[in-house]
Parts: structure tokens; sequence; C-alpha cells
């Protein structure tokens, strides 16, 4: 019997229990974890792009497997067909990685067209598969004048519609311009303390959720989706 007492309205063929012994993860996860990092500016001395390149770094020296995509050359998302190089190649990077960690400059209180874009060119779904679903996340920004969270904010909300887990943490780096040097490296600071706190949360929720994507993107409401147009496509047979 398909029913639940006092939840009538539930199909129970397609309800999962969970349960711990669920949570066990997958095979195949004996390679680093793999992280794609992106930056929301085009300048030659890019702020944001010299932040990443400080994540990508602590993230190597934990372990990880990093790779930073230049948005040089990304068409804006729709001028061009989905077959452009720059396009296949971010989409590919997506496809490959575990986690993400975003970095934009605020511009007019928002984050850069050049962010936007790169997000926009990535798909809720490619085919069958969803090159951002189940993946990790940490935001950060960099800023011109005060500290602000705006990008930040903006990022979450951004990685919860693409269906990214979003770490807690974030880094938010005020007058960007006084904690770089002159070699494009982040100078001693609380800064770069809290950059470091970013990563390390990121790294370990990172192994926490590997292997175990698949289980905790499984949808009730998707599965019963599947179900009906199972019975549907067994109908038209008959």
């Amino acid at each position: 019997m398909d029913k639940i007492a006092n939840l009538p309205n539930l199909r129970a063929a397609q309800l999962d229990m969970p349960a711990m012994h669920k949570l066990e993860p997958a095979g195949g996860m004996d390679h680093p974890p793999r992280f794609l990092l992106l930056y929301g500016s085009l300048r030659e001395r890019s702020f944001s792009r010299l932040l990443i390149e400080e994540a990508a770094r602590i993230l190597e020296h934990f372990g990880g497997e990093v790779k930073i995509f230049d948005p040089t050359e990304l068409p804006m998302a729709g001028s061009v067909p989905e077959d452009h190089p720059k396009v296949v190649e971010l989409r590919e990077l997506c496809l490959w990685s575990e986690g993400h960690v975003w970095c934009s400059p605020e511009r007019h209180g928002a984050v850069t067209a050049v962010m936007k874009n790169q997000i926009d060119w990535i798909p809720l779904e490619q085919g069958a598969l969803r090159p951002s679903q189940g993946r990790t996340l940490a935001v950060m920004q960099v800023c011109g004048g005060s500290q602000s969270f705006n990008v930040v904010n903006t990022l979450r909300l951004l990685g919860r519609w693409m269906r990214m887990f979003t770490i807690p943490n974030q880094s938010s780096v005020p007058m960007a311009y006084k904690e770089f040097d002159d070699d494009g490296r982040m100078r001693p600071s609380a800064y770069y303390d809290r950059v470091v706190d970013v990563m390390e949360e990121l790294f370990k929720i990172t192994l926490l959720m590997r292997g175990r994507t698949g289980y905790l993107t499984d949808r009730y409401s998707e599965r019963s989706e599947r179900a009906m147009k199972a019975i549907d496509r067994q109908i038209e047979k008959i």
C-alpha cells in the first residue's frame, strides 16, 4: 500500500528514510580533492585574482588539486554557441571539480559583470549531468574602500540557486590595494588569517561531502516525478 498514516500525500515508494549507513562514501575517491577557483576582474593587477591565487596556494598545501579559470575572452552569456572553446573549458572544469572558490570585486554594490558572466555560463543541467549540484563553495570579495559584504551575500544567493553547498565562513578584504605587496603576495594580517580559515573550512567540508553528494542531493520530488513519468510510459505502451 502506497500510503502512510497521517501523511496521505506522500508516496511511500519514493520516500527515503535517512540513516547513517546511507552516508557511507562511495568508492573512487583516491584522487586529491578537486577545486575550481573563479575570480571577477580582467585588470592586469586584479586583486580578486591575487586573492584567488593565495587561496590556491593554501588549498594545494592541504593536498588539493586546484585549477584557476581565466575569464579573459569568455564571451557574454548567450552571445555565442555553447561549443565556444572558453565555454567548453569552463563547463568541463565544473564537471571535474568537487569544490569551488568564487571571489569578486564589489562594483556598484554588487558582483562584477565578469564574475556573473562566468556563473551564467554554468548550466543547472548539462545533458544528464548537473555541473554545479553538490559542489562545495567558498565565497570571498575584495573592496576598494571600507569593508562590505554585498558581494559575498550575492555569491551565496547564486551558489544556493546553483544547488551548491556554501560553507558558513567567508572572506571580505577592505582596501585590498593595501593588502598585497609588489610581488602580488598577500601581506600578513587578520584578513590573511581569515582567508586561511575559509580555505581550511572548505577543505574539511569537501572531504566530508566526497562520495556522498549523490545521496545528499537525491530529492523526493524528483524521484516522484521520475516514477510518474515511468508510469506514463507504461500506459503509452498499452
